[in-house]
């Protein structure tokens, strides 16, 4: 029996940086050897014509040739749109079968306008399976598509243990930042309004003890707004705002920080589909508060592995935050308990093999 081969074929891939592309990268490294899985990405504009009104349609010719030429089992596609437009089309050529992979932001977009409503419901009626990043956008899925109850799964993202080696020691970063007996708060992710930077700014006005220092770091187009609600705040004297952490830097100060932040909320569909960096700070034994919106449950506990609050509301964002600096035995456990949790279900080896299996299990 030949081994099956699988194409994965996206917009979104390393050197790009980003969930979705981290998502697909570490499905691809981590796939087992008992099947292929090869990338199709738009490198060299593989994909999609630079000027066109519609770019997709170069898409249609790359598949259809990488598939044709190498007999792959199953075409994956990872973006809806506009990808799944050209596997759709494809799929009526005998022996084409494709599966689709959803995060979150993509299908909120695709249900954007009635017409590329009606063609996301096409495609994904068509896909012989639906992976879902979360539960929360596999429930959308099945309320739009009930048919798709039976043929849709879940595939949450996963995080990797950093090299210890690359973390630079807390002590170092103390002394850099004048941390000496602080608590610090970190926040980390693109510097957009649903990420909810703006509203724990808004909730420490109402920190009064001088015991914390909050360090919030990322790019985005929100950064000019942030940086203005730091220049007015009451507290200013203890936020440091950081861009262009590398890699090793970002898990240096996940190590460095007592608690981790990061409120997202839905604004207008726009919500956080997982939120891996939650998974980052626990895997370093960080709690974490999240906000109980989109797919953040699949990444947070309540009350295990951090808290979740209302992210709309900043008495509560303020709550959250003082009951962790101020009761240590919490904060551990819930980061121990973080800890154990990222180790255990999120690894990228554990994600793969399920998919792997799905994929196997399939008629095809």
């Amino acid at each position: 029996m030949s081994m099956k081969k699988f194409l994965l074929c996206t917009l979104e891939y390393p050197p790009q940086i980003g969930g979705v592309a981290n998502y697909y990268y570490h499905l691809k490294n981590a796939w087992p050897k008992q099947s292929v899985l090869d990338v199709l990405d738009n490198s060299n504009n593989k994909l999609l014509f630079k000027h066109s009104f519609w770019p997709w349609l170069k898409s249609i010719v790359a598949i259809f040739k990488a598939w044709r030429q190498e007999k792959y089992t199953l075409i994956v596609i990872g973006q809806i749109l506009p990808l799944g437009t050209s596997a759709l089309l494809l799929s009526f050529m005998p022996g084409f079968r494709y599966a689709l992979i959803l995060h979150g932001l993509d299908y909120s977009l695709a249900r954007k306008n009635p017409w590329k409503r009606m063609i996301s419901s096409l495609i994904l009626k068509r896909a012989k399976l639906v992976i879902a990043a979360n539960t929360y956008l596999q429930e959308l899925i099945v309320q739009d598509n009930p048919v798709l109850k039976k043929s849709s799964f879940i595939l949450n993202p996963a995080a990797n243990m950093p090299n210890q080696n690359l973390i630079v020691a807390k002590e170092k970063l103390i002394a850099k930042h004048h941390l000496e007996n602080k608590k610090v708060i970190f926040s980390l992710g693109r510097l957009v309004r649903r990420k909810g930077f703006d509203y724990v700014l808004k909730a420490l006005e109402d920190l009064k003890d001088e015991n914390w220092v909050y360090i919030l770091s990322g790019q985005g187009e929100d950064e000019t707004y942030l940086q203005s609600l730091i220049a007015k705040h009451p507290y200013r004297q203890q936020i440091i705002f950081l861009t262009n952490l590398k890699e090793e830097e970002k898990w240096s100060y996940l190590n460095l920080c007592d608690i981790f932040v990061m409120p997202a909320r839905n604004i207008k569909g726009d919500f956080e589909g997982f939120g891996i960096v939650y998974l980052e700070a626990n895997l370093l034994a960080k709690p974490v508060i999240a906000g109980d919106s989109g797919g953040v449950r699949d990444a947070v506990v309540h009350e295990q592995t951090g808290l979740l609050v209302n992210p709309d509301n900043i008495i509560e964002i303020t709550q959250a935050i003082k009951l962790l600096l101020t009761n240590d035995n919490l904060a551990k456990d819930l980061g121990i308990k973080g800890q154990k949790r990222a180790l255990e279900h999120f690894n990228w080896h554990g994600q793969a093999h399920k998919l792997a299996k799905i994929f196997d299990s399939l008629s095809l």
